[in-house]
């Protein structure tokens, strides 16, 4: 196998634990809230911890993988989350829970920053750098499914401290995969200076560009962490058996992939990114207001999303590398994945919150479709201005 393939495949098997330990406290949810005594917007927030560290570390992760070494340091990210992970297992109350979830989503952000930088040196310049970044984009909904499929019924036979402990596992696995197979790349910047300028050496345009997808991929994952993590309770609420929800979220997280790979798959044919963010981001979009508003249709909207949502994942998370130059690549991803984290770490709390003052779990849904729908502006706004700018 291609080395750089090779790379891409360690690199995304690794970041499934990522997925898979965001969507553990949603997956073990009825029991953890019964027995905690959570609200929505406590749910909500939950959720929305695992990323809201990145607002602050993002940044100073790059800087870390230019002078440590970018597996080193996700090394250290993978040991992060399997700490934060055995933290929320062993947790007697709800402040303990938050602070575990704290730890380990400080582990995940070095890990999200860094991958996402490893990926793009590996595959940069080549015509496959889109489908490639589908391809690692999909192994965190790959975790969030595998998480839907196997947390909810080890939590009805052991508890849900059994399913949080799951992910710790799961982290390690990912850490001695990572250990034991990954060849690191020439620009991996192991004990390079930090050198001059930090985040002064992007140019205006670059952050410009970078910060547009940056909210772009905010909106997409904080919307993403709303729809999966109330749907399990959202199907309750319809009366869908807990099974039978499991299976429904879970099929839906498995269709993101697929229509995620398909959607890189076009990409690369050249011609179609325009095609494949109106298709993905209004159709999503209309999928949630199906959600939130059309009792009995919650199965089928669920899964049309899932259908739809991942066609622009490509398209977006390929954006950065189109500009950034090779030696600001560290610092640009960090850049954008700040963004990231304000809508991962945002959104979810706030949607929690409406839902809360206004008793109802539409609202949530509702706010989620207003701001995926928001995306389209913001790539023709992107588009408008690429063709001017110096593409790299």
């Amino acid at each position: 196998m291609e080395e750089r393939w090779r790379a891409l495949l360690i690199l995304a098997g690794a970041r499934t634990s990522m997925g898979f330990q965001f969507q553990a406290p949603a997956s073990v949810s009825p029991g953890l809230m019964a027995d905690l005594g959570l609200g929505y917007g406590e749910l909500g927030t939950l959720i929305g911890l695992y990323f809201l560290p990145g607002v602050l570390i993002a940044l100073p992760g790059g800087a870390l993988g230019r002078r440590f070494g970018d597996a080193r340091v996700v090394a250290a990210g993978l040991g992060l989350m399997a700490l934060g992970g055995g933290l929320t297992a062993m947790a007697p109350d709800a402040a303990v829970l938050a602070a575990g979830r704290l730890v380990s989503g400080i582990g995940a952000v070095l890990l999200n920053v860094l991958m996402a930088k490893m990926v793009t040196d590996w595959f940069a310049g080549q015509r496959d750098l889109t489908l490639a970044m589908a391809v690692f984009v999909n192994s965190f909904p790959v975790g969030v499914g595998l998480a839907m499929l196997t947390l909810a019924p080890l939590a009805a036979l052991a508890g849900w401290a059994a399913g949080l402990a799951a992910s710790a596992g799961f982290a390690l696995a990912a850490l001695v995969l990572l250990r034991v197979l990954y060849h690191r790349h020439p620009n991996d910047g192991a004990g390079a200076a930090p050198g001059p300028g930090g985040l002064w050496r992007l140019s205006a345009r670059e952050a410009l560009l970078v910060s547009l997808a940056g909210i772009m991929w905010g909106i997409f994952n904080g919307a993403f962490g709303v729809m999966f993590g109330f749907a399990p309770t959202l199907l309750s609420r319809a009366e869908v058996a807990p099974a039978l929800a499991g299976l429904l979220v879970a099929a839906a997280t498995w269709l993101v992939v697929v229509s995620a790979h398909g959607g890189g798959v076009l990409a690369q044919r050249g011609g179609r990114d325009g095609r494949l963010m109106l298709a993905g981001t209004i159709g999503w979009a209309c999928c949630l207001v199906l959600l939130a508003a059309a009792p009995g249709l919650e199965a089928v909207a669920l899964l049309a999303a899932g259908l739809l949502m991942g066609l622009p994942i490509g398209v977006v998370m390929s954006l950065p590398a189109r500009v950034l130059r090779p030696e600001n690549r560290a610092i640009g991803m960090g850049l954008f994945y700040v963004w990231l984290y304000v809508g991962h770490g945002g959104v979810p709390p706030l949607a929690g919150w409406l839902g809360d003052l206004t008793g109802s779990l539409a609202a949530p849904l509702l706010l989620a479709a207003a701001l995926v729908a928001a995306m389209l502006p913001l790539f023709l706004l992107f588009r408008r201005i690429v063709p001017r700018a110096s593409v790299r």
